[in-house]
């Protein structure tokens, strides 16, 4: 029986060996294919976590720490991550496209010649849901993002081109503007409404309309004098701009807030992008909400769009027929005008696309897609 025994712990004992040198094996066969840093970019702070993936095919998030959202933060982010990368596998620094919060870190990686991806927010939110995340915080957004970038073929991100981010930055100042002086002519109307008005008071308000105007006046200036320096923009403009109801500076709003298009791939990524997507809320049978469209996009393309779809219903007859059956179908009118948002920005996508001016008949005539 000893002697059995003794067999037995041999036996055992050498299945353990075994065991041990074959992981030893395994690992000295691994070896690291891809390198992410996946971060969740807020206004003031940047939560971040590493990533790998390795020859059989295994992912992990390894480490995780936050910095602020400054230059000196961007500086200790590169000499962590410096810290725990191996130099001999790729690595990839992957965010979401959150306002304008990701962009000077951005600009300081690829400056610092460090590969950057920037993904569109709806891409990263329908990853997180097949993902078993059951608190969603900003430690576990950035884990997506990480996970996201190893699992996926992510475009390496390119500079916007200048005309467009200065576009961008004089188009949101006249929004701003045109926004305070719209709040200035509704109290100018109060203060008139009033039974002895102040005139003091009237004078300084018609002053700072003044002001306003002076101001949107010289913004328009700088927008026409960098459309008319750059030959692309003012082609895209003219295309943009083929469409009756659609003038020059809704088609500029546009070009610049999707930097010419150039995160978008097809028609349902711009809808996302601008805020267009539907929303659902149902639960069982006994939960469900009316569907709605998400708003988590793009303000300033959904405001862009919003007047300039009523002068296309006004003048196309092709919208016009389109508004006027979503109506029939729901009576809402301002579900229907949106609904024709939708439509008419991705026309001006299609459009920039094909590098072709808009024909009244061009829909009926071919249908385009652009989904490839």
């Amino acid at each position: 029986m000893r002697s059995i025994s003794r067999i037995s712990n041999q036996e055992t004992n050498r299945r353990g060996v075994i065991t041990f040198y074959l992981k030893i094996l395994v690992m000295s066969d691994k070896q690291i294919l891809k390198q992410v840093v996946g971060i969740d970019v807020a206004q003031k702070e940047l939560v971040v976590s590493l990533g790998r993936i390795d020859n059989h095919l295994s992912t992990e998030i390894y480490a995780g720490k936050t910095f602020p959202n400054n230059e000196k933060g961007f500086i200790d982010l590169v000499a962590w991550v410096k810290k725990l990368i191996k130099e001999d596998a790729p690595v990839l620094f992957v965010m979401e496209a959150t306002g304008v919060y990701h962009e000077s870190l951005a600009y300081f990686l690829d400056d610092k010649s460090w590969n950057v991806s920037i993904v569109l927010p709806n891409k990263i939110s329908h990853y997180a849901k097949t993902l078993d995340i059951k608190t969603v915080t900003d430690k576990t957004a950035s884990q997506a993002i990480a996970r996201f970038g190893l699992e996926r073929q992510l475009e390496t991100w390119k500079r916007p081109k200048k005309s467009y981010k200065n576009l961008r930055q004089l188009t949101r100042e006249r929004n701003q503007i045109v926004e305070q002086r719209t709040m200035a002519k509704n109290h100018l109307h109060a203060e008139e409404s009033e039974a002895f008005p102040n005139k003091s008071t009237l004078k300084r308000i018609k002053k700072t309309i003044d002001f306003f105007d002076k101001q949107e006046s010289e913004i328009k200036k700088e927008i026409e004098v960098i459309v008319k320096k750059d030959q692309e923009v003012s082609e895209a403009v003219a295309l943009l701009s083929s469409i009756k109801g659609i003038g020059e500076l809704t088609a500029v709003t546009v070009l610049a807030e999707t930097n010419g298009f150039d995160l978008i791939r097809n028609s349902k990524q711009l809808a996302s992008y601008a805020g267009y997507d539907v929303k659902e809320k149902e639960s069982g049978t006994s939960v469900k909400g009316k569907p709605k469209i998400s708003k988590r996009g793009n303000k300033y393309l959904r405001k862009a769009m919003h007047l300039p779809t009523f002068s296309v219903i006004n003048n196309d007859p092709r919208y016009k027929a389109i508004y006027a059956r979503l109506i029939s179908k729901h009576g809402i009118k301002m579900k229907a005008a949106i609904a024709v948002q939708r439509k008419l920005l991705e026309l001006l996508y299609i459009l920039f696309k094909t590098k072709n001016k808009y024909e009244p008949d061009y829909l009926s005539k071919q249908e385009i897609l652009i989904n490839n």
